[in-house]
């Protein structure tokens, strides 16, 4: 069901209309078409979409700081038991081993890998806590109606941690490991193992559920818009921008600068030199890409012989081998999107300013999609690590990590940043109002 709030056809809001004082205090800039709306009040369980891109601009949750602080806690709960308790064992004859879930990234360190270590214990472990910490003492101040101190610098670093927290990825890297060497020993899951998958969900769960304008609203209330905003129209065009943190839409000074009125972020019409910064990742993660394929990833060490595997011999094994299931998701994983996010997000580059036949929107999408999958692919670093920390059977059996593992995680890291990077606004500066689809919905869509 997708009922409407306003009325007016999308085809009207392509002109200019001052808004009035009422909606003057909810107007919001879209961060990636930059298209100022008019947002209206939403109920328990309703979004509200931009009529231009469709992104989401706010959702609204039944009685959010209870919600995500109930989410936060049992997560918070189920990391401790992941960390404290085994997460997975190994045994053959005479040979048994059994790991916690911190040793995925130190044993790492004693393979001069302290680089990956650092990436693994970060994604998994100390960011995820860090936000459900931060969530946790900000949701109490509200719930107490009594803010705690700094609740303002805490709201702003929750929005810059999602995607750089990959437990889900984990479990998926987790997976693929002990089912690739389950063939050759006896693996037992632990109570850590069910504890993160169960810790993932619920990180899940609790990410979803923060309501950022919700939040913002009860820390500081909303400011009313700079006077003469238009609806209808860009934010640049009209010397606004809308803060990509709180959302608030705040006026630049005579020389282009601004900070927000809310949160204090520091705005911009458009990310300062977002192009050359984006161009420059993409090209090191190019360069990147090379070593990670050439150089292996991971070395087998099985009765004393060993046996170098890189990425694309590692998916010939196990599709060899008959377990083609695995293959695929290694080959999708470590080798598609990769190159796929390489090729797209240079594509992006290049005709940011061009009509080429595909409308914004498509482009838009396309970049929504890559942005996306880019982090799956620390599949593969992941499976290595896990494997490295639990295998470690001197010459019997043992797997070391390789040079690989560095060059492929770098590549990730580069790509991800690439996607921050660029301005999707830019995307649609080149595209004249005329030639935007003929929308048949309203100022703002709100789904229930």
């Amino acid at each position: 069901m997708t009922p409407t709030i306003h009325q007016t056809p999308y085809s009207s809001i392509l002109i200019p209309e001052p808004a009035d004082s009422g909606q003057g205090r909810r107007l919001r800039a879209c961060h990636e078409c930059d298209w100022v709306v008019s947002l209206p009040a939403l109920r328990p369980g309703d979004k509200a979409d931009c009529p231009r891109c469709g992104y989401t601009l706010a959702r609204r949750y039944y009685r959010p700081a209870q919600r995500s602080m109930a989410y936060g806690l049992a997560a918070l709960l189920a990391l401790i038991v992941a960390v404290f308790f085994p997460f997975a064992s190994f045994e053959i004859p005479s040979i048994g081993r059994s790991i916690n879930l911190p040793e995925t990234a130190s044993t790492l360190i004693g393979f001069r890998q302290p680089l990956v270590a650092i990436v693994v214990a970060m994604t998994i472990i100390v960011l995820p806590a860090i936000y459900l910490l931060s969530l946790i003492w900000l949701q109490i101040g509200l719930m107490r109606g009594n803010l705690l101190p700094g609740t303002r610098v805490i709201t702003r670093t929750l929005t810059e941690l999602g995607p750089w927290m990959m437990a889900d990825v984990f479990i998926l890297g987790a997976l693929v490991s002990l089912i690739k060497i389950a063939s050759s020993v006896d693996i037992e899951l632990g109570a850590g193992f069910w504890a993160f998958a169960g810790f993932a969900i619920l990180l899940l769960f609790t990410t979803q559920s923060m309501d950022a304008d919700w939040i913002w609203f009860a820390i500081a209330g909303e400011p009313p818009a700079p006077e003469g905003t238009l609806r209808g129209c860009t934010a640049a065009s009209q010397g606004v921008a809308g803060c990509d943190v709180c959302g608030l839409i705040n006026k630049f000074d005579a020389e282009g600068h601004s900070r927000c009125r809310r949160c204090d972020n520091e705005l911009h019409a458009r990310l300062p030199n977002s192009m050359q910064r984006t161009c420059a990742l993409l090209l090191a993660a190019a360069v990147m890409y090379i070593p990670a394929n050439f150089y292996p990833i991971m070395t087998t060490i099985n009765l004393g012989r060993a046996m170098d595997n890189t990425i694309l011999g590692g998916v010939a094994e196990l599709w060899r081998t008959g377990s083609w299931p695995i293959a695929m998701v290694i080959f999708i994983a470590s080798i598609v999107v990769p190159v796929v996010k390489l090729l797209v997000m240079t594509w992006l580059c290049l005709v940011v300013k061009k009509q080429d036949g595909l409308n914004p929107e498509k482009r838009t999408q396309v970049y929504r999609i890559t942005e996306f999958i880019g982090r799956w692919s620390m599949v593969d670093v992941f499976a290595v690590a896990l494997m490295v920390a639990l295998i470690r059977g001197g010459s019997l059996m043992s797997i070391n990590p390789g040079p690989a593992a560095l060059a492929f995680c770098s590549v990730v890291v580069l790509t991800m940043l690439a996607a921050i990077t660029f301005d999707p606004r830019l995307l649609w500066d080149a595209a004249p109002p005329n030639e935007f689809p003929d929308y048949h919905s309203t100022n703002t869509e709100i789904t229930s």
